[in-house]
């Protein structure tokens, strides 16, 4: 047994970055962490060049059964807080589209920087810890890992979601808050590619074909590239889009967003001669322009079509139906939607209200960001909110 003040479950981005702020405002700190190496899912985002945070992250990019959940953590620490961390271990960064930041370098460095500022608290990290109890004594909080028995004032779950199960995620977090009678929403995975059956089969004959298009799921819109595969739907749009989408409902594409209504009449009027294919193989990929070009019924020169014919063509290819019969699992998700609902949490602090001393942060809780590096300031800033009260 020892006395500690805190002790962090799971040494990813959230739970390292938890431990430095409270090992740094003099707090004694463990993490444990059940892979043999910290930081794993660091390493792999962004290409191995971590997009470490996203300079738009605001309430609006973020999922959650109460939307202004996130209000608060991400106020006290914004984008910029974490840059000038970033910038202070002399990082080299650089903006990609959409306000993304990527590292120059290597995604390690950030893992790297993170082990610094435990190292600059005084934490004790250590890795390859199969935690098989934890319970509550007297003031605080005992875990056995490795049948070594750990007690802490403070106990956080950063132990994150089962998505991509190959790096060790797994849904630890959600027994563990049930263990101590914390309600889960349902977890679902989120940016992840969709399945495509029945009619839309078709489809997957134009895997590898990508284009820049506008999907809609449920209340949201993305602007940004779509990617056929042999199995559906993918590219940085769907993925937003997947997290919105629900099984049953449908998916809403826009091939042709740059298009002002009525653009197939003004070239039936400008360039009679011209018919819908040759149009559409302008605009986008020859295999796709032919996919959509064979689907809405308009052959042969524009200047023969029926004005009412036209309207349909462009209402269908502004508004193309896709019906997922599914996505490809928390296997391929990025990040899991739902998790401990934020009704059992402190907006303020991430602790449990029914159990002190308790915090969960990062993807372990119902807070899940858009594509781009929002899941990222998800984790410091969760992280932060709960350092201060530890």
């Amino acid at each position: 047994m020892n006395g500690l003040d805190v002790i962090v479950l799971g040494g990813g981005a959230a739970g390292l970055f938890c431990a430095a702020l409270a090992g740094q405002r003099g707090r004694r700190v463990m993490v444990l962490e059940r892979a043999q190496t910290v930081g794993k899912k660091i390493l792999i985002s962004g290409g191995g060049r971590c997009n470490f945070t996203n300079v738009n992250a605001g309430p609006a990019n973020y999922l959650s059964a109460n939307p202004h959940f996130a209000k608060s953590a991400l106020a006290r620490y914004t984008p910029r807080d974490f840059l000038d961390l970033v910038e202070a271990h002399g990082i080299a960064w650089h903006e990609k589209t959409l306000g993304q930041l990527f590292c120059d370098g290597s995604s390690r460095q950030i893992v790297a920087m993170l082990l610094a500022e435990c190292a600059k608290g005084g934490v004790e990290v250590l890795t390859g810890q199969d935690v098989t109890d934890v319970g509550q004594s007297g003031s605080g909080f005992v875990v056995t890992a490795n049948g070594a028995t750990h007690a802490a004032r403070r106990l956080v779950i950063a132990t994150g979601g089962p998505s991509i199960p190959k790096m060790g995620a797994s849904d630890f977090a959600y027994r563990l808050a049930r263990q101590f009678g914390l309600k889960v929403v349902e977890p679902r995975p989120a940016l992840v590619p969709l399945t495509l059956g029945g009619e839309d089969v078709l489809f997957r004959d134009l895997s590898g074909v990508s284009a820049e298009i506008e999907a809609r799921a449920g209340t949201a819109t993305f602007r940004e590239a779509a990617l056929f595969t042999h199995r559906g739907l993918s590219g940085p749009a769907i993925l937003q889009a997947s997290s919105y989408w629900r099984h049953g409902e449908e998916v809403a594409i826009d091939f042709l967003p740059d298009q002002a209504g009525g653009w197939l009449l003004a070239a039936k009027r400008a360039t009679p001669r011209t018919t819908a294919r040759a149009l559409l193989r302008e605009a986008l990929p020859q295999r796709l322009a032919d996919t959509l070009a064979d689907r809405i019924d308009v052959a042969g020169d524009l200047g023969n079509a029926g004005d009412k014919a036209l309207r349909a063509a462009e209402a269908r290819l502004a508004h193309w139906i896709f019906r997922p019969n599914g996505t490809e699992g928390f296997a391929k998700a990025e990040v899991t939607a739902g998790g401990i609902s934020t009704a059992e949490i402190s907006s303020q602090t991430m602790e449990a209200k029914r159990v002190p001393g308790l915090h969960a942060i990062g993807e372990a809780v119902d807070v899940t960001g858009w594509l781009g590096g929002y899941n990222f300031q998800w984790a410091w800033a969760s992280a932060h909110a709960a350092a201060q009260a530890l």
